[in-house]
């Protein structure tokens, strides 16, 4: 990945810009899918598009005896552990007798050029014995199809309350759809190795299945950090890895690969499909008493990463609100369906979408103002999880959230028609507001060994911060080396990505993790790095003239370095967590993030039309590194957030995708987006660097069920599923 460097200052708690901005913003940046190498050859990759057929016959001879096609591989080739998994190892690196999701991969080809490879992965025969399709989620229950079941059992279970509301909700599949497509290059090293440059959020775990799937060390094979054109989870399992490597070993040169929009939506998995049954009970003052919830979720065809994102589905299926007795089972089962896994949110967004309406229709039935409801119920530091029993000890302003967004004005917003042009009248249209609250934990959690490592090395041209996390275009880059520049006292600082072989890992890129794991690494290396040349030079301070004592240089640069440069690497690990006992209790969770939005939405009532005209959002952030980057991060998740809720939806045909482009797969735009107005709440934390938190998951958690929300209000219906359509709410 390209080494970046930051010529202007800025520390910690400015609005610095991003080093990798003007790169970008111009077509200058070295992206994944720009890579490549001498003597290159291209891959391309023969799919089935069917949701589960048999394997009958797969003829390669037609591909083999084509000019300029160097290497055919099917699954008979892999010359290692033949599956591939980041939990569990399950999925064929490519198919093995059956498909058993739409546009699973058959067999790969490397050609001298893209064209070529295209057309001889076409000509692969084919033949299969279509299969019948398991692609209901209450039918894969009945016949057992579980990847895991989390049971969470919390409290006195003969406990009721006075007040009662049930609800069923669904939510739907939804795609990433990250700008950038899946791509990479595979360089053999001559001597039985290889190098990757994948699309990766954690090249370390990517070592760990590519080295068994190829059948060698670890150390004869080096992943490298790339440049990614997002992510939002679709990184994190392995998609053009394996095949890349295969075909550069088999051939002996440079293999390069890169996936159009419809083989994007086959290569990577998406966001769970969930069906929700709720039942809240509370006392005549609005006080939780009892929650009882069955999630079931969508894994798709194979584990992908289903066993933890059922995990928090369960684990926060009620929200960050009080209760004594709480009754959860989450299922995530195995379908035909395209296999899913991590989306921003991972998990956590299913069931606010499910708890929200349901405070929302509790404070109904109550007579109750919703927001009061949530006050009345809202946890704070020193109380318990209401799923797991586990104490908050970090700070978490669940009420401040709410009381400061309460307090906001809702900004004056034009009534500019919905739609493009005049179709009804402003008076004839409904405008209502909804509220909701985005709750997540943060970092990985149930007793995972989490960890980043870090090295920090200070030269006469400032500090370099080595580290093998992904930047998927969230701007960790540029929090990196506000830390380095703020503990050492210098303006200038470069980020360097090392591969595999050269730096421990730093994680996954996920989890809302890397400002407080990679960045708590940098912020010990840095600070061990600063110890070290004070107590060298018997200096009090650093700057970017060299070591001070009571203000004046004593040593330059160019001496402290003369002999090398001082270095520091450091692994840093979060709080310990535990793991579930059998009533899926315990110390399970890190850190938590939470937030709220208040969602304006005008309503055509005649046509179907919605407009979110609006968003107000307030978000915990613990400490505002970068507070330009936060308020960035919050939009962006707030059209994530808004999209699931009006648009984004994978339209599935008894496992058959129906809208696999762009053209089908509706994504907000810049003309739905709305003015969003943002307020950041700042109580330190006790292990982030400067009391940081990771934050942004949680602005698209809320704003899905804010809309919807407001749209109830509008339109006094249930709405319990989305997307939400027009024949949803036109009267």
């Amino acid at each position: 990945m390209t080494t970046l460097d930051q010529r202007v200052g800025g520390r910690v708690g400015e609005s610095t810009r991003r080093p990798d901005g003007i790169p970008k913003a111009t077509g200058t940046f070295e992206f994944v899918g720009d890579l490549e190498a001498d003597d290159m050859l291209w891959a391309a990759t023969r799919r089935l598009y069917v949701p589960h057929a048999r394997l009958t016959r797969v003829d390669t001879t037609p591909a083999l005896t084509m000019d300029g096609v160097h290497a055919v591989l099917t699954q008979e080739d892999v010359p290692g552990l033949p599956y591939q998994g980041q939990i569990i190892h399950d999925q064929p690196v490519l198919a093995e007798g059956e498909v058993r999701y739409w546009g699973e991969a058959v067999a790969i080809v490397a050609a001298d050029d893209f064209e070529t490879a295209r057309r001889a992965a076409a000509a692969i025969i084919v033949e299969y014995e279509p299969l019948p399709a398991l692609t209901d989620l209450e039918e894969a229950l009945d016949r057992e199809e579980i990847f895991r079941h989390v049971p969470v059992r919390r409290g006195d279970l003969d406990v009721h309350g006075e007040v009662v509301v049930e609800g069923y909700y669904e939510t739907q599949t939804v795609d990433q759809a990250p700008l950038g497509t899946e791509a990479g290059l595979a360089i053999p090293d001559g001597e039985g190795g290889v190098d990757l440059y994948p699309p990766s959020q954690w090249i370390h775990v990517d070592l760990e299945q590519l080295a068994a799937c190829l059948g060698l060390e670890e150390d004869q094979v080096r992943v490298h950090p790339t440049g990614l054109g997002g992510a939002f989870g679709s990184r994190e399992d392995m998609s053009v890895h394996a095949h890349l490597c295969m075909l550069a070993l088999r051939t002996g040169r440079p293999v390069k690969t890169w996936y159009d929009r419809l083989e994007s939506f086959a290569g990577h998995v998406k966001r769970h499909a969930a069906r929700m049954w709720y039942r809240h009970e509370a006392d005549r003052d609005g006080r939780l008493v009892r929650v009882e919830a069955k999630v079931l979720l969508d894994g798709g065809a194979y584990h992908m990463t289903s066993d933890a994102v059922i995990a928090n589905s369960a684990y926060f299926a009620v929200g960050p609100y009080r209760c004594d007795t709480v009754i959860v089972d989450g299922y995530a089962l195995r379908t035909n369906n395209p296999p899913a896994g991590a989306m921003r949110g991972f998990g956590a967004n299913q069931v606010a979408f499910a708890y929200e309406a349901q405070m929302d229709r509790l404070a109904e039935a109550l007579g109750m103002d919703p927001l009061e409801l949530r006050l009345k119920n809202a946890i704070g530091p020193g109380e318990h999880l209401a799923t797991t029993g586990q104490e908050i000890t970090e700070p978490l302003p669940v009420r401040e959230v709410i009381e400061t967004i309460r307090a906001m004005p809702i900004a004056d917003v034009d009534d500019r028609p919905i739609g493009w042009g005049l179709t009804t009248p402003a008076e004839r249209i409904v405008r209502a507001v909804g509220y909701a609250i985005g709750f997540k934990n943060l970092a990985f959690s149930e007793g995972f060994d989490d960890y980043a490592d870090a090295r920090v090395v200070l030269t006469t041209d400032g500090a370099e911060v080595h580290t093998a996390a992904s930047e998927v275009g969230q701007g960790m880059v540029t929090i990196l080396e506000q830390i380095a520049r703020t503990v050492l006292g210098v303006s200038r600082a470069r980020t360097v990505w090392d591969d595999t072989a050269h730096i421990g890992s730093a994680g996954s890129s996920s989890a809302s993790r890397q400002t407080q794991m990679t960045g708590g690494a940098v912020y010990q290396a840095a600070l061990q790095v600063r110890r070290d040349v004070l107590d060298r030079w018997g200096g009090d301070d650093l700057d970017d003239r060299g070591v001070l004592r009571n203000g004046e240089v004593i040593v330059t640069w160019e001496d402290v370095c003369r002999d090398g440069d001082p270095s520091a690497e450091v692994r840093f690990r979060h709080p310990p967590t535990e793991e579930p006992d059998e009533n899926g209790q315990g110390r399970l969770h890190a850190d938590f993030s939470i937030g709220i939005e208040r969602a304006v939405v005008d309503v055509d009532l005649e046509l179907g039309l919605a407009r979110v005209v609006q968003i107000d959002a307030v978000q915990d952030v613990g400490r505002a590194l970068n507070p330009m980057q936060i308020i960035g991060q919050i939009e962006g998740g707030v059209a994530q957030g808004f999209g699931a809720a009006l648009l984004e939806e994978v339209v599935l045909r008894e496992g058959t995708v129906m809208n696999p482009t762009f053209t089908d797969y509706l994504l907000p735009t810049i003309e739905d987006m709305p003015p969003v107005e943002s307020i950041i709440i700042e109580q330190p934390g006790t292990w982030g660097p400067f009391g940081a938190k990771g934050f942004a998951e949680t602005p698209t958690i809320a704003a899905t069920p804010a809309v919807v929300a407001a749209l109830r209000r509008a339109t006094g219906r249930a709405l319990n599923r989305i997307p939400v359509r027009p024949e949803d709410i036109v009267f």
